[in-house]
């Protein structure tokens, strides 16, 4: 019964962010680059909410949500074989991920607090108290960066979590909110927007935002019914230069590139 009323209520408000990401950000329905898949998918967990997703040392590093399943696991490559996990509390709601000096870092969603992991051992070491809701997460390298689901992103110092500075993300010369998971590549910040099928780059200096992506084309048919399984995760590989995608319960991951201009009418998922 709990846990029917949470995944109720979860709907409720996933349905109410939707209509305020129709209403305030139209421009997104107008994107400059479009993304096409590299190769065959990967296999991903269809069971895996994943909220914040990663590669490191040719492993993929993922978060997983919702209240009483929500899990930091290391998941092979080419397989998707879950190869180790560490469950969270069960009134844990996991959100975005990020590795920084040898950390990794998990955020709640509102439970006003993160965990660190040992990246060598994955056990866990530590937490940081989170002032307000954790969605995204990402570092530059010195900071992490994280989302809210407004349209600000803040700058973090690592373990103690303290804020250093904070910017909101305009297009147009206005805020987008719904800002979710994220991922800062070659000195670029790259977000998903909740509840749609676009990713914006992002300046990390002015907040403006370069481009509008549309993934639309990755999203399964039948993941398209549920309200939930929406984009949710990117993952850039600076070994090999690779960026991957993929979903909340998405069977697949997928290796892709990002092309300049619109999609192509005629254009169909491989």
């Amino acid at each position: 019964m709990r846990n029917s009323l949470v995944k109720l209520l979860l709907v409720i408000t996933l349905f109410l962010a939707a209509c305020q990401v129709q209403s305030s950000i139209p421009s997104l329905l107008s994107p400059q680059a479009h993304v096409e898949v590299i190769g065959e998918p990967l296999p991903h967990d269809p069971q895996a909410f994943t909220q914040g997703l990663l590669v490191h040392d040719s492993y993929f590093y993922e978060s997983t949500g919702l209240v009483g399943q929500s899990t930091f696991r290391k998941v092979e490559m080419e397989s998707g074989q879950v190869l180790a996990q560490t469950q969270l509390k069960p009134e844990f709601f996991g959100e975005g991920l990020a590795l920084l000096d040898g950390h990794f870092y998990q955020l709640t969603w509102r439970n006003r607090i993160g965990l660190i992991y040992d990246a060598e051992t994955l056990e866990e070491i530590g937490s940081f108290p989170v002032d307000g809701e954790g969605w995204g997460l990402t570092t530059d390298g010195q900071s992490l960066i994280r989302s809210d689901g407004s349209a600000t992103l803040t700058w973090h110092e690592p373990l103690s979590f303290a804020p250093i500075k904070s910017l909101q993300v305009n297009l147009e010369g206005q805020p987008v909110t719904q800002l979710n998971e994220l991922e800062y590549i070659e000195g670029l910040l790259y977000a998903n927007v909740f509840l749609t099928d676009t990713i914006l780059r992002i300046d990390p200096a002015s907040g403006q935002v370069l481009t509008v992506i549309d993934a639309s084309t990755l999203r399964q048919e039948s993941t398209k019914t549920e309200i939930n399984n929406v984009l949710n995760g990117i993952a850039w590989d600076p070994e090999t230069k690779s960026l991957y995608l993929t979903g909340k319960n998405w069977p697949e991951l997928y290796k892709v590139k990002i092309v300049d201009g619109p999609l192509p009418t005629a254009t169909t998922r491989p």
